[in-house]
C-alpha cells in the first residue's frame, strides 16, 4: 500500500485546538490494518507536544459505525500463509496503539456511534472520554470466531458489574449505549444528531473549560439499560468456576433467555470459550491495562501459532460463510483439565513491551 493509500484511510486534521483523527475505511466499516494503526500513532506521536492540539477527538467515517474491528479476513490470510510473524507486527502495533490512548497526556475524545466492536473497542474504551449515541453497538465478538477477546477487552470486560465480563465476554453479545455506559465500556450518551455540534465546542470553544464539562452541556440521559434487570440469572450463572458448569446452571433456570444462551455457548469454539473465561478472571486481577495487553498477546499469539480454531473460525464465518465451523476439540467434554493453562502460560516472541 502506498503511503497515500495508508493516510487515505485515516484522515488526519487539526481544527482549532482539536486534532481530528477519523478513521476511513466505510467500505469496511472502518476496519482496522496495520498501515491504519501505524497513521494513527504517527498522528499521536506528533501532537504529544505540540501546544496547538489540546484535544484529540477519535471517530469514523461512513455513518454505519466507527470501528467493526480489525481485518480479520486479512489476519486469516496470513496465518495461512505462514506469516505469523507479520501477524504478531500486527497486534504489538495494536496493543502499543491501545496503551499510548489510554497513556495519552492530553485528552482522546472518542466517538462510538455505530458499530464500535473488536479493534474498536481497543481505541475508542481506553480513551479519556468515551462517547455513545443511540446507534451505538458496541461488542467483543472474538469468541464467534473460534477466538478471545483482545484489545484491552478483558481489562474492560474485568470491571464491568457482577459477571457482566464474563457473559458479555464468552457470548460476544451486543451491547447499546445506555448498556456501554452501565457497563463502562463508555461515559457519556449524546445523540448522534449532536455529534457535530459538540466536535465545533471542543474545537473553538473560547474560554479554558475541560472537555468533560464541555461534553456534559451535549449529555442526555438515555432509556435505561435492561442488565440490572438480568443481573440476578447472569451472576448466578457465570459465576461459575468452569464454562461447563456455566451452561449446566443456565439450563437449570429454566428461563428463555437463559436457555437461549446456553444454547449459544454450546455451538460457540470450546477452546476458544474456555480461554476466554481464564483471560476476563485473570484481567480482574491484573493491576493496569498494559498487563491485560500482555496476558491477551499470550494468548492470541498461542491461537496463532499453536491452535487451528482460528483459522477455522473466521473461514467459517467470513470467508467462506458456511457458518459451520469444525472446532478442535468438538465439545467441551473432550477438552483437557484446565484448557486455558497452554495459553495462559504461552511466551510469544518477541515480546509485546
Amino acid at each position: 500500500m502506498t503511503d497515500s493509500h495508508a493516510a487515505s484511510r485515516v484522515l488526519v486534521r487539526t481544527e482549532g485546538a482539536l486534532g481530528r483523527l477519523t478513521l476511513n475505511r466505510p467500505e469496511a466499516i472502518n476496519a482496522l490494518d496495520v498501515e491504519m494503526i501505524q497513521a494513527l500513532t504517527a498522528a499521536l506521536n506528533a501532537w504529544r507536544d505540540d501546544t496547538d492540539v489540546q484535544i484529540v477527538l477519535l471517530d469514523g467515517a461512513g455513518g454505519r459505525g466507527m470501528c467493526a474491528g480489525g481485518d480479520v479476513r486479512a489476519l486469516h490470510a496470513q496465518i495461512v500463509a505462514g506469516q505469523a510473524e507479520q501477524t504478531a507486527e500486527f497486534f504489538r502495533a495494536e496493543y502499543a496503539l491501545n496503551a499510548m490512548i489510554a497513556e495519552y497526556p492530553k485528552p482522546v475524545v472518542a466517538f462510538a456511534d455505530g458499530i464500535t466492536m473488536g479493534g474498536g473497542i481497543g481505541l475508542a474504551g481506553h480513551a479519556a472520554i468515551r462517547i455513545v449515541t443511540e446507534r451505538s453497538q458496541l461488542a467483543m465478538p472474538e469468541t464467534r470466531i473460534g477466538f478471545t477477546p483482545d484489545v484491552g477487552g478483558t481489562w474492560l470486560l474485568g470491571r464491568a458489574p457482577g459477571r457482566l465480563g464474563e457473559y458479555f465476554g464468552l457470548t460476544g453479545a451486543v451491547m447499546n449505549g445506555a448498556d456501554a455506559v452501565y457497563l463502562g465500556f463508555a461515559d457519556h450518551y449524546v445523540p448522534s444528531e449532536r455529534l457535530e455540534a459538540l466536535s465545533e465546542a471542543l474545537a473553538f470553544r473560547a474560554d479554558p473549560t475541560g472537555p468533560s464539562e464541555i461534553v456534559l452541556l451535549f449529555d442526555e440521559t438515555p432509556e435505561p439499560s435492561q442488565l440490572p434487570a438480568s443481573r440476578e440469572w447472569i451472576d448466578e450463572a457465570f459465576s461459575a468456576p468452569t464454562v461447563s458448569e456455566i451452561i449446566e446452571r443456565l439450563q437449570a433456570q429454566g428461563t428463555t433467555d437463559a436457555a437461549a444462551t446456553a444454547d449459544l455457548l454450546e455451538g460457540l469454539a470450546p477452546t476458544g470459550l474456555t480461554v476466554t473465561l481464564d483471560a476476563v478472571r485473570e484481567a480482574r486481577d491484573l493491576p493496569g491495562l498494559r498487563a491485560a495487553l500482555e496476558g491477551e498477546y499470550r494468548r492470541v499469539m498461542w491461537f496463532v501459532n499453536e491452535h487451528p480454531d482460528l483459522v477455522e473460525g473466521i473461514r467459517a464465518q467470513i470467508v467462506d460463510k458456511d457458518r459451520n465451523p469444525k472446532w478442535d476439540p468438538p465439545t467441551l467434554a473432550e477438552l483437557t483439565p484446565d484448557a486455558g493453562a497452554p495459553a495462559r502460560a504461552y511466551v510469544p516472541q518477541p515480546a509485546l513491551f
